[in-house]
């Protein structure tokens, strides 16, 4: 399994940015995809996550009513819309596919940097 992210970048406070994730390599089906990220100086963190048969969606606390996750079946991609951004959003993004524990992922991809500046 490759995980494929992009859409990272700087942005002000209170913009907004997508990320996207790329997976290729096998079928998704029973599989979950979602986001981590990891701040400097702290440890990762679970973000959001999708399961891929039924589309429920997870969040964590701190990005609910924020960030939206959805997917392309046809594409096999996942997004992570991030909306009203805060300086304390700031970190690398990790792509991740699981096969039923979200909290630990089977796949990572390379990390994305997000930057929001105050």
């Amino acid at each position: 399994v490759q995980l494929q992210a992009s859409g990272g970048g700087l942005v002000q406070a209170g913009g907004s940015l997508r990320l996207s994730c790329a997976a290729s390599g096998r079928t998704f089906s029973n599989y979950g995809m979602g986001w981590f990220r990891q701040a400097p100086g702290k440890e990762r963190e679970f973000v959001a996550t999708i399961r891929w048969s039924s589309g429920s969606t997870y969040y964590a606390d701190s990005v609910k009513g924020r960030f939206t996750i959805s997917r392309d079946n046809a594409k096999n991609t996942v997004y992570l819309q991030m909306n009203s951004l805060k300086p304390e959003d700031t970190a690398v993004y990790y792509c991740t596919a699981d096969r039923g524990n979200w909290y630990s992922p089977d796949y990572w991809g390379q990390g994305t940097q997000v930057t929001v500046s105050s």
